[in-house]
C-alpha cells in the first residue's frame, strides 16, 4: 500500500511538468508554422489551459491552419481570460472593439484595457485613450484621453506620440503647446509614421514650435508623399507650382497633384495650373502618376 501511495504521488507531481512540456511543444510547432499540429495539441489542452485557449484564439483570428473566424477567436480569448490568462486580456479587449467579431462591448473592453494599462501595456493605454476620444462611439472626452496617450507616448508608441502631439498642437484636452507638439510629432516621424512626418514637416516649414528650415520641412513632406499621403502630395504640389521653399518644377507639381487627387485630395487651383502646361507635360505627368507605387511604411507597434 505504501509503495502504491508513493507511486501515485509521484505521478501527480509529474503531471504539471508533462502539461507544461506539451504546451511548450504546441507553441514550438506554432512558431515553426506547423499550424495544424499546433492546433491539434492546443485543442487537447484547451479544456483547462488558458495558454492553449489563447493560442486557438490567435489562430482563428489570423487564419493560421484554419479559416479566419472572428466569432470563434473571440470565444477562445474570452475562455482564456475566464481561465485567468492575463496575457489574453489585451487581445480579447481588442476583439470586443472589433465589429467583425460581434457586437462591440466597449465598457468591458475599456475595463480590460485599463487593467492592462496599469500593468504597463502601452498599447492598452493607447487604445483606452482612443475609446475616451470617441473612436468607438460615445461622446469624446479628450481631456480624459490625454493622460492615456501621454503614457503610451512616454513608452515610445508612435501612434500615441502622434495623437498626443495633435492634442498639444490644437490645444484640445490639454493646454496648447506647439513646441511640445513638434517634439512629439518629430518622435513619431522618426519612427516612420507618414502622418506625423506631414504634420512635423509643416511645422518646420512654417517655423512654428521649432526652428524654421525649408529643406528639412520639404524632406518630411516628401517622405509622407512618397508613402502615399494625399495631403502631403497636395502641399508639395503647391510648393513646386509656386516655387516656394523649393525650385519651381511644373512637371513635379502636376504629378503630385494627380496623385493627391487620386487619393481624395483634389485641388481646383492646381487643376487650373495644369491647364497652362503643354500637352507633352501633361502626358508625362500622367505617365509618372500612373506608374507611382507608394513606399511601404514600417510596421509600428
Amino acid at each position: 500500500m505504501k509503495r502504491t501511495t508513493l507511486l501515485l504521488l509521484a505521478l501527480l507531481a509529474a503531471t504539471p511538468a508533462f502539461a507544461q512540456a506539451t504546451m511548450d511543444e504546441a507553441l514550438a510547432l506554432y512558431s515553426d508554422g506547423q499550424y495544424e499540429e499546433a492546433r491539434a495539441l492546443a485543442e487537447r489542452l484547451a479544456t483547462d489551459d488558458g495558454r492553449a485557449m489563447a493560442l486557438l484564439g490567435t489562430m482563428f483570428q489570423k487564419g493560421q491552419g484554419v479559416e479566419v473566424d472572428w466569432t470563434r477567436a473571440r470565444f477562445w480569448f474570452e475562455k482564456a481570460v475566464e481561465n485567468g490568462n492575463a496575457d489574453a486580456e489585451f487581445q480579447y479587449a481588442m476583439l470586443l472593439l472589433d465589429s467583425r467579431a460581434g457586437e462591440p462591448i466597449i465598457g468591458e473592453a475599456a475595463r480590460l484595457l485599463e487593467k492592462q494599462g496599469r500593468a504597463g501595456n502601452a498599447r492598452a493605454r493607447f487604445n483606452l485613450g482612443l475609446i475616451k476620444a470617441g473612436r468607438f462611439g460615445g461622446e469624446p472626452d479628450l481631456a480624459g484621453a490625454a493622460p492615456d496617450f501621454k503614457a503610451a507616448a512616454d513608452a515610445g508608441l508612435a501612434q500615441a506620440e502622434y495623437n498626443y502631439g495633435l492634442l498639444l498642437l490644437d490645444g484640445t484636452g490639454v493646454e496648447k503647446d506647439v513646441g511640445a507638439a513638434a517634439q512629439w510629432l518629430a518622435k513619431a516621424a522618426v519612427q516612420g509614421m507618414p502622418e506625423a512626418a506631414l504634420e512635423y514637416g509643416v511645422l518646420v516649414l512654417k517655423g512654428e514650435g521649432v526652428e524654421r528650415d525649408a529643406d528639412i520641412g520639404v524632406k518630411w513632406l516628401r517622405y509622407a508623399a512618397e508613402h502615399g499621403h494625399p495631403v502631403a502630395q497636395n502641399r508639395l504640389a503647391r510648393l513646386f507650382a509656386s516655387g516656394i521653399a523649393v525650385t519651381a518644377d511644373p512637371l513635379e507639381a502636376a504629378v503630385l497633384n494627380l496623385l493627391a487627387a487620386k487619393g481624395g485630395r483634389p485641388d481646383a487651383t492646381l487643376d487650373e495650373f495644369m491647364r497652362g502646361l503643354t500637352a507633352e507635360q501633361r502626358k508625362a505627368a500622367q505617365a509618372r502618376a500612373d506608374g507611382f507605387a507608394p513606399r511601404e511604411a514600417p510596421q509600428l507597434e
